[in-house]
């Protein structure tokens, strides 16, 4: 392939082959692509999965653990989003392939 940055490739491969496995579980995958397009508290990931509270926040924690999630604090309301805009823009690009 033409134009290929071997050097890039080689030093990136471990982080996005990490990435890919947080998100090989099918409910962690959910709760990525729901914050593709915006924060949402736990009560709203709760809702969309269709999981338990507790469910809902070991997946939370493991993803912010690997900085895919952050969450900030509004009063009584914990609101989770993406950590970086590349993790946004592959949730978006597997979103028009995949479901669109």
């Amino acid at each position: 392939m033409k134009g290929l940055n071997i050097e890039n490739i080689v030093e990136k491969s471990e982080e996005v082959a990490n990435l890919l496995k947080l998100l090989s579980h099918p409910l962690r995958l959910r709760i990525v692509c729901f914050l593709a397009e915006e924060a949402k508290t736990v009560g709203e990931l709760e809702s969309l999965c269709d999981c338990s509270q507790s469910q809902m926040s070991q997946y939370l924690k493991a993803l912010e653990k690997e900085n895919i999630l952050t969450k900030t604090r509004d009063g009584k309301y914990v609101y989770y989003e993406l950590s970086s805009p590349q993790i946004k823009s592959l949730m978006k690009s597997m979103y028009k392939i995949f479901c669109s």
